[in-house]
């Protein structure tokens, strides 16, 4: 378990078995880190190669988590560049990608996906192997110098399946946590707002986080 402090808040995070964590498939892995614009590649601990690239805006963050290279395409079109490496994200289509806007690189400024230098992804591409685990570094309810944002039907990401893994843990969810904060979803979150006397909206606030035992 980790933990951030932002706001008088303890904030934390739980290696839970229903999130996408993957075990290791060989010598070579990829570690993101979207606040600094950068993807390390990694080889038995052992840093070989630095990118810098574009990740996610506020609004369309990168997920934060372990994932898996899972596909590798060429030539999705000009928006992707001319390489695309897959990751298994259950709520989206998620990838490393080249890019048509190389001013981008460096940024806040894709949809959630992770650009590169067109020439930098070839190279990446070539290196990669189906299977490689992906670790996307920060917290996984956001900014850690906001409070978490309110979620509701209709959002996905980490954060709705974060707190699907809490609600199933308590006996409330029997869905899949998949990230996708759908009616299965709304209905075991209003019968944990009766039973905790909060609300009954359907809608996961500070209040429901605390009550969840994800901030204090």
């Amino acid at each position: 378990m980790a933990f951030m402090v932002f706001e008088g808040k303890t904030l934390y995070t739980y290696a839970d078995s229903s999130l996408p964590i993957v075990a290791d498939q060989g010598s070579i892995s990829i570690d993101v880190y979207p606040s600094d614009h950068r993807l390390v590649v990694r080889s038995k601990d052992q840093t070989i190669k630095e990118y810098t690239v574009a990740v996610g805006n506020p609004t369309t963050p990168t997920p934060i988590g372990e994932y898996q290279i899972v596909y590798k395409g060429k030539n999705w079109g000009a928006a992707f560049g001319p390489r695309w490496l897959g990751l298994n994200v259950p709520w989206g289509t998620y990838g490393i990608h080249g890019t048509n806007n190389p001013y981008s690189i460096g940024q806040h400024l894709s949809h959630g996906c992770i650009r590169m230098r067109n020439n930098d992804v070839k190279e990446l591409f070539n290196m990669i192997p189906i299977g490689t685990k992906v670790t996307i570094y920060g917290h996984v309810l956001g900014d850690p110098n906001q409070d978490a944002r309110n979620l509701a039907e209709g959002d996905v990401g980490g954060g709705v399946q974060l707190v699907q893994s809490r609600l199933k843990s308590a006996g409330y969810f029997t869905g899949v946590c998949n990230g996708k904060f759908r009616s299965d979803t709304t209905i075991a979150l209003r019968k944990f707002q009766r039973d905790h006397h909060l609300i009954q909206n359907g809608v996961v606030s500070s209040k429901v986080y605390e009550e969840l035992g994800l901030i204090e």
